[in-house]
């Protein structure tokens, strides 16, 4: 009988344990316990990031799941990201993927002391040439961006040929502002960081993180401010030339009652003034940096020029424009007198994005921009047409370049494309804007170009099989420079004439190129 009892115990033990394994099996991963004992050491307790990224919903909205999934299995070349295929289970991978998308809590926080000490400065030798290391013009230069693995490439852009190559810092966003002698750049990763880079001596002079979650920086027209917009936290962060924190402003209603995520900044030289767009509360904001600006009247006044109620100094307070609702990007005319800026669709207010002309010495709206779909008028430009200045502006959610009258502001015409575009360019000493259709699944291989004196597409060039897209000129216009939005890419060099292609180089997805010139001087076919 007891060999029995035991045969039987032994067996119902094995029992036990068959039934058991599918019940632990099925144990869902503990993912911030993989994530402090795998990631903590270099993206931060909270998730803010260190060595590595920031980790948050704000950082990845941009990277698609598939793209985390792969970097958490297999790292990420040219980095200390290493792969851990070999270390955690498919499901524990796609546990982690899964928690780094869901907002961190409580809330990380990033304060002005915070940004203060993460300054890093590299003091400029006393005895070292100030004269550039390098034989170009140092007024046609590009800078590359390369996001395939962050990478940064300095082209000359006469001889199309690669000065330096250098790493950035995660996910550049924003694209790179100059000082007006073109002898500095500054980039702002999506992370929070500004770098702040040496063109002459190719090398990074000074960096410092301005939030956990940043749009993008502006700089003024003297050369003298560096403003940041942040989504996390709700905030603008102003430094000096050489990064040192000034102040913040937290992105708040004047009652203090509504935040707001900042969705970019902007330098507006003939105004000596920043222009701010708000993503969450309707409201534009112009903070200037001229000593002697007017004073700023907030709420209800009879007439301000009396005096009445309690002025604000105007030189770095905000000034508010009140509208109905939010605009999520901006575009300005020459003078930066009207900003044109686009409304998204809201749940339970609005299906469909508007646009809208609002007058900044007003104050307010001026014009609603008959424009379709979904506008991109971060990327529109402006040129001279019959005796009048117009915007063309390419659409993420039509198949068609909208062209408006910057006096009537009513539409002249559609021009059709493809598909839906992202980035259009062009410049004064040529007659043909080039946009993309990047949006569209079907024709993103191509760009269309347009006869800016007949209003109608004349040439395309293609790619197939590829992303084609931002395109960017020379300093004189000859050439049209675009980029084949791919790992395995290539930044293409194309006559801007004849449209035939001159020269290939290859780039690991270049997403955007900035000429200094064009940039500097607020070129009429680029982006500001």
């Amino acid at each position: 009988m007891p060999d029995l009892l035991r045969t039987a115990l032994r067996a119902a033990a094995l029992l036990a344990l068959a039934l058991g394994a599918p019940l632990r099996a099925q144990t869902p991963p503990d993912a911030p316990a993989l994530y402090q004992q795998h990631c903590a050491a270099c993206h931060g307790a909270q998730r803010t990031g260190l060595m590595g990224p920031a980790l948050l919903p704000e950082s990845l909205e941009r990277t698609r799941p598939a793209e985390v999934l792969r970097v958490i299995r297999e790292g990420r070349q040219a980095t200390q990201m290493a792969g851990y295929a070999g270390q955690l289970s498919g499901a524990e991978i796609q546990a982690l993927a899964d928690w780094i998308r869901t907002p961190a809590v409580p809330t990380p926080r990033w304060s002005e002391a915070d940004i203060r000490a993460s300054r890093i400065a590299t003091p400029l030798p006393d005895d070292e040439p100030v004269r550039p290391k390098w034989s170009a013009d140092p007024m046609n230069l590009f800078v590359v961006v390369e996001g395939g693995d962050h990478h940064v490439s300095l082209l000359d852009g006469d001889r199309f040929t690669v000065i330096t190559r250098f790493a950035s810092r995660y996910a550049l966003h924003g694209g790179p502002k100059f000082t007006p002698d073109g002898r500095y750049v500054f980039f702002g990763s999506r992370d929070g960081w500004i770098t702040k880079y040496d063109l002459w001596r190719l090398q990074v002079v000074a960096e410092v993180r301005a939030g956990l979650n940043m749009r993008n920086v502006a700089v003024s027209g003297d050369g003298r401010w560096v403003m940041a917009a942040n989504y996390l936290p709700h905030s603008l962060a102003l430094f000096d030339a050489d990064l040192n924190l000034v102040k913040t402003y937290e992105a708040a209603t004047l009652d203090g009652k509504a935040s707001s995520r900042v969705s970019a900044v902007y330098d507006a030289t003939p105004r000596n003034s920043f222009v701010v767009a708000l993503k969450d509360i309707p409201e534009i904001w112009e903070i200037s940096y001229d000593k002697k600006a007017a004073p700023i009247y907030d709420g209800l006044v009879h007439d301000y020029k009396m005096g009445e109620a309690i002025a604000k100094p105007g030189y770095l307070g905000v000034r508010r424009t009140p509208l109905s609702e939010p605009l999520d990007d901006f575009f300005f005319d020459q003078s930066y007198r009207h900003v044109l800026g686009a409304t998204r669709p809201q749940a339970g207010k609005s299906e469909t994005a508007s646009a809208q002309v609002v007058n900044l010495d007003v104050r307010r709206k001026i014009a609603d921009l008959p424009i379709a779909g979904m506008p991109h008028l971060g990327s529109g430009i402006t040129f001279a047409w019959n005796g009048t200045t117009v915007l063309a502006s390419p659409n993420l959610g039509g198949t068609g370049v909208d062209v408006i009258d910057m006096q009537s502001w009513k539409n002249l015409r559609t021009i059709p494309t493809p598909g839906a575009g992202f980035f259009m360019r062009s410049h004064e000493n040529t007659p043909y804007a080039w946009t993309d259709s990047m949006m569209s699944k079907d024709a993103k291989d191509r760009l269309t170009i347009i006869d800016k004196r007949t209003l109608e597409p004349v040439a395309e060039v293609r790619e197939p099989g590829k992303t084609l897209a931002h395109i960017e000129f020379t300093r004189d216009g000859r050439y049209a420079l675009a980029s084949v939005w791919e790992m395995d890419g290539a930044l293409i060099v194309y006559d801007a004439a004849t449209f035939r292609e001159v020269k290939r180089l290859p780039m690991a997805k270049p997403v955007g190129k900035y000429n200094v010139w064009n940039k500097i001087t607020r070129s009429e076919g680029t982006s500001h």
